[in-house]
């Protein structure tokens, strides 16, 4: 796979050898900057999901609209591989420097008008479709990012500092994250009753700070050595996408690079990073703030590991770290989660326990609980059913009743007949709605179902170590990778190479996880079986890097190969 690949001493890795110092730091710093105010940008809409569904999809259920939110977070990760195309392309073509400009500025433009939006109350149908064209613009512009900035850092870099380098790069992206969430917090406190109404487009229209500051340090910026050099031999690629998509000695690098690195990687990442933000708060119904506060806690304190990562994959090598964490995620994923219930919501989890759970009806009238576009209506008596367990965060089984019979819940020794809502008006769907989910709802609340978790019953140092240690694994899987895609590909499609399977895994394998995880829960009515998800890509990736990924810590970033 990397037949040619020799590590020496030449090109641009003589240059960057001697290049560290003041100036390394000063490349370290124009490319995390922008970093951290794209992460702060495109993951704002993760923190605030469930605001902006309640503002952009009025009208549907709560489960769909969840879904239809998560989906719409979803839709930026989609176009990130076609960013990648695009700005690859052009970042092969005319350089590093100048594209990083193009997805700033798109970037920016598409976060503010976010917070500028009309709501669905205000403008109907617009409001989401409009909502969802900025989504497509953010995930365009991020799709053009990462792999810049690796490349442009790597490239820099010398080949003993490489990991370590870029490290910053994934270390400066969770302080935005971070400061996503702290923007979140402070301006709740700040607004209070109207954070709902008007407050939460405030940290969206504060992007506009961050814009101007990354702007204005990213100007300053100066070509890699490496790009440089291609350009003065007039060795540059004449035709990236060709080279990169045509070519099967490169086809096989992407292949690799995809599902040995990349698959694994995002579904870690964001199964520590996102989804416990999700299943605290819509799961097992933790108080939003409790939670963000937590989650923001560890980030924070694990920042520095991305630090120690990069140490680590430049002293043993890409492929042992990133193997390390692939099975240690492997083994830990679903105690990890279990245990995150015990301590965030110990009474659902000993009613979970204690009482058994479950929806008798005609599996003839039991949908697939999956509405990406928001469109369809459960109506039968059993969807109807296992959309309120699922609202309520209560995992149940579904089993068979005879052909027509009406759904029944059963909780414990007590049973609830559910209603079919087909050839309801509006009015007496809302009658057989509001008197079914009362009896459900007393039903749960005498077996010790809650409805909510209950604050002094959060154990916050104990559900602070459970992700801790997602957070811990997650800084082995991700450092790694920039640097291990930037050594398998050669420089004169670098840039386009390594973003594509960088960026497709991180949004239509990782970037969908929330959405899909959710969806698979609520079908199956297991709040756990979502995870089967990540854990199947992680455990193929740890396979396929096993047989397949070659070490490349060694190579040469100015070898033609």
């Amino acid at each position: 796979m990397h037949s040619g690949l020799k590590a020496t001493a030449s090109g641009c890795e003589t240059h960057a050898e001697q290049g560290i110092g003041n100036s390394t730091a000063r490349v370290i710093a124009a490319a995390s900057i922008g970093t951290v105010f794209e992460w702060y940008d495109f993951t704002l809409y993760g923190a605030l999901a469930t605001v902006i569904a309640s503002r952009f999809f009025a009208g549907v259920d709560s489960t769909t609209g969840f879904i239809f939110a998560l989906l719409t977070f979803g839709v930026g990760f989609i176009m990130r591989p076609v960013g990648a195309v695009i700005f690859g392309r052009i970042g092969d073509k005319i350089g590093r420097k100048r594209t990083f400009l193009v997805t700033i500025i798109i970037m920016g433009i598409s976060t503010v008008g976010v917070g500028c939006l009309p709501g669905y109350a205000s403008i109907g149908i617009a409001a989401p479709i409009i909502l969802i064209s900025l989504r497509m613009l953010q995930g365009l512009a991020l799709g053009g990012e990462y792999g810049g900035a690796a490349t442009y850092v790597a490239e820099h870099s010398p080949i003993k500092r490489r990991g370590f380098n870029t490290s910053w790069i994934s270390a400066t992206g969770t302080i935005g994250l971070l400061m996503s969430f702290a923007v979140v917090l402070a301006t709740r406190a700040l607004t209070g009753e109207n954070f709902e109404v008007w407050g939460w487009r405030l940290p969206f229209i504060f992007s506009i700070l961050l814009l101007l500051i990354s702007l204005l340090i990213r100007m300053r910026m100066e070509e890699s050595p490496a790009f440089q050099a291609l350009k003065s031999g007039n060795r540059l690629s004449r035709a990236p996408l060709t080279e990169t998509f045509l070519e099967w000695t490169n086809i096989k690098r992407l292949l690799v690079a995809l599902f040995a690195i990349c698959g694994g990687m995002t579904c870690v990442y964001y199964t520590a990073v996102l989804l416990p933000t999700f299943f605290l708060t819509h799961t097992l119904k933790v108080d939003a703030s409790a939670a963000n506060v937590v989650v923001t806690l560890a980030t924070l304190v694990c920042t520095p590991l991305f630090l120690l990562a990069g140490w680590l994959c430049d002293r043993f090598g890409r492929k042992p770290v990133l193997m390390t964490s692939f099975l240690l995620m492997a083994v830990t994923i679903f105690p990890i989660f279990h245990a995150m219930t015990r301590y965030a919501n110990p009474a659902l989890a000993q009613a979970q326990e204690n009482v058994p759970v479950w929806v008798e009806a005609d599996a003839k009238t039991c949908s697939f609980m999956f509405n990406p576009t928001g469109s369809r209506k459960f109506t039968s008596s059993c969807d109807i059913a296992r959309q309120a367990l699922t609202d309520a965060g209560v995992s149940y089984e579904t089993r068979d009743a005879a052909a027509g019979q009406q759904a029944t819940v059963h909780v414990g020794d007590h049973s609830i007949r559910a209603y079919d809502a087909s050839g309801l008006s509006a009015a007496d769907a809302k009658l057989q709605s509001t008197s079914f989910l009362k009896a459900l709802r007393g039903n749960l609340d005498s077996a010790g179902f809650p409805r909510s978790a209950a604050p002094e019953q959060f154990n916050k140092p104990m559900v602070f170590v459970l992700l801790v240690i997602l957070l811990a694994l997650m800084t082995l899987a991700l450092v790694p990778t920039g640097p291990a895609l930037v050594e398998m590909f050669p420089t004169r499609i670098r840039y386009t190479s390594m973003s594509f399977p960088y960026h497709f895994a991180s949004g239509w394998i990782g970037g969908l996880l929330p959405t899909i995880s959710f969806a698979l829960s609520a079908q199956e009515g297991n709040i756990y079986f979502g995870l089967w998800y990540p854990f199947g890509w992680i455990v193929l990736s740890l396979v396929v890097a096993f047989f397949f990924l070659r070490e490349t810590k060694d190579v040469d970033l100015s070898a033609d190969y």
